[in-house]
């Protein structure tokens, strides 16, 4: 099936987060785990740690940049994803999420953004 325009924007938007993130050291385990309780963007390991990379992108800062766009139902959706994708290991592997955010040129590495508080 072919991608939409927004879409291949964003897949822009994840190659550039991968190959940053490969540049601090990080090393990719998977990209675009998809489950029913949600998506997660790229699962990188850094160290010990398996990390799930949210990727936002925006070129345009009137709505609050790329970061402000992660909602509260988003970063749910994200924790959701996570837990099911963590249902593989036997024992769990040291994990966060962070959030790559990118504005125009500008690319924001937020690390364990995300924290889990259900």
């Amino acid at each position: 099936m072919p991608r939409t325009e927004l879409q291949e924007i964003g897949r822009g938007g994840e190659e550039r987060a991968l190959a940053f993130l490969q540049r601090q050291g990080l090393t990719l385990v998977e990209r675009n785990f998809l489950c029913k309780t949600g998506e997660l963007d790229l699962v990188m390991r850094d160290g010990e740690h398996l990390v799930f990379v949210e990727v936002r992108e925006r070129n345009n800062p009137r709505f609050g940049g790329a970061a402000a766009s992660i909602s509260p139902a988003k970063q749910r959706r994200i924790l959701r994803a996570a837990k099911y994708y963590l249902l593989r290991f036997a024992k769990m592997p040291p994990c966060r999420i962070d959030v790559v955010a990118i504005d125009g040129e500008r690319i924001n590495w937020m690390r364990n953004a995300i924290i889990d508080q259900m």
